[in-house]
């Protein structure tokens, strides 16, 4: 199972800004309405590991940070699972998504 990240550790590594690959597991509409600065949506869907290859592009070995909605979403999990099925090495799983970043105060972004 992956490493879990709290809110606060997230904003301190987006802040420092730390190289990692942030994404976004929900669907569209949610992630357009808003996200956490510097995610890229790729929606837990069945195609979801070929669109992220082909649209992160991460290596095996990069760290990965992954949130849905909120501690009761699933798609984030099951998004992570796969990642690790696949052979990526440093998947970090944000437990919160954006109803703890919300929770907190932290601004969103909006696309």
């Amino acid at each position: 199972m992956a490493k879990v990240i709290t809110t606060e550790e997230l904003k301190k590594k987006i802040d420092a800004k730390e190289n990692f690959y942030l994404i976004d597991a929900r669907g569209e509409n949610g992630f357009k309405a808003m996200h956490i600065p510097g995610a890229k949506n790729v929606p837990n869907t069945p195609d979801f590991l070929d669109k992220f290859e082909k649209e992160v592009g991460a290596p095996k070995d990069a760290e990965i940070i992954i949130y849905c909605g909120s501690a009761a979403c699933m798609a984030s999990v099951e998004a992570a699972q796969t990642l690790e099925k696949a052979g990526y090495t440093n998947v970090v799983h944000h437990k919160d998504g954006v109803a703890g970043w919300q929770l907190v105060g932290y601004e969103f972004s909006i696309s």
